[in-house]
């Protein structure tokens, strides 16, 4: 019997910023390998997160700039445009099933901000 193994994907560090650049209990955009990543300083939760800066409902480079909460136990984005939430932890948005958003890994190190892709 073969047995398939599904490949680890490698995750690449990327220096993105430094964590003063980000405010506390909101976000900012960095442009990584060509891409904007939305990463969010959650002081509230003492977490980091990471997620695409667009809004796949409009297509907007906008998630960076929106708000940042909880609904129930789940971290949360919502667009400052057209209110579409999405969970910061999966990038499944909490209030239409038909969008996502990529998240990302997120590390503090002696200051700075790296996103693993």
């Amino acid at each position: 019997m073969e047995v398939l193994v599904a490949p680890k994907h490698e995750i690449t560090w990327h220096l993105a910023c430094r964590v003063d650049d980000i405010p506390e209990d909101g976000g900012a955009c960095a442009l990584i390998e060509g891409k904007q990543i939305a990463i969010y300083n959650f002081t509230r939760r003492g977490k980091w997160y990471a997620t695409d800066n667009e809004c796949p409902h409009r297509q907007q480079m906008a998630l960076s700039r929106g708000m940042i909460g909880s609904q129930a136990d789940e971290p949360k984005v919502a667009c400052p445009f057209h209110k579409k939430t999405f969970s910061l932890q999966t990038g499944q948005c909490l209030n239409d099933d038909s969008y996502q958003i990529n998240t990302y890994s997120v590390k503090i190190k002696d200051g700075k901000v790296y996103i693993g892709i």
